[in-house]
């Protein structure tokens, strides 16, 4: 567990501290993630932080995500929560969330299961969701504000998931899934691999491309991957490596 939570706090890290650098006003443009502002992005986050750490904890407060037959009217009211609040204060609420994730985390085992919105999964798997959802926010906040990052190999943990859902993806989508493999090239000229060997279904080129499919920040026209085989071409249309 210490390399992918020592991933989440560092990506969790990067964003709070651009928004340190940030003035006020700003708080409130709308992100590409429209109607949603950065003020709005924040709570989001804050919001899942402390619904993590509940069920974390022994909570049963996802019941009622689990149980929801509309999820935008429960994630309004964060967003309305938020709005009601100073930055600073929006911000404060985010760490003391993911603080009550990631020290419950560090104790337990990579394989140990914690109950989520669309089932159970494993501690290592949820802290990846985190670290996934903390990215894909970031690159709206980003934007947003003009800022240029660059990809780190902590993009690698995005990646993976972006492969690892994509059965819930296809079913999502109403479609029938067949393995698909995934090879990128991260920072440093890593190379990720991810899926099976003896599939003629494949989707190659660089991580950033395959991790803003997978969190749908990029469509498929707009990347270099190179796609093969019917079901990998379906896999870039239909990624969602989120609920």
């Amino acid at each position: 567990m210490r390399d992918i939570l020592s991933d989440l706090v560092a990506e969790q890290q990067f964003l709070d501290q651009s928004l340190q650098r940030i003035p006020i006003k700003v708080w409130d443009l709308m992100t590409p993630m429209k109607p949603w502002t950065v003020r709005d992005t924040i709570a989001h986050l804050a919001h899942f932080e402390e619904l993590g750490a509940d069920t974390i904890n022994g909570g049963d407060r996802v019941k009622e995500w689990q149980k929801a037959s509309d999820l935008k009217s429960l994630e309004q009211r964060a967003i309305k929560k938020g709005r009601s609040m100073r930055p600073q204060d929006v911000i404060e609420w985010w760490r003391g969330g993911r603080a009550k994730v990631v020290e419950p985390l560090s104790h337990m085992n990579a394989e140990d299961r914690i109950e989520w919105i669309a089932g159970d999964m494993s501690a290592r798997t949820f802290a990846t969701f985190r670290l996934m959802e903390t990215w894909m926010h970031g690159l709206d906040i980003y934007e947003t504000l003009d800022i240029e990052v660059e990809d780190t190999p902590r993009i690698r943990h995005v990646c993976w998931l972006g492969w690892k859902t994509l059965p819930y993806a296809f079913k999502r989508a109403g479609e029938h899934y067949e393995p698909v493999r995934v090879e990128v090239i991260g920072p440093g000229y890593a190379k990720w691999v991810y899926g099976p060997n003896d599939t003629d279904q494949l989707i190659k080129g660089s991580a950033s491309d395959w991790a803003r499919i997978a969190v749908r920040r990029a469509k498929p026209e707009d990347t270099r991957l190179k796609i093969n085989g019917e079901f990998a071409q379906k896999a870039v249309q239909v990624a969602r490596a989120y609920l």
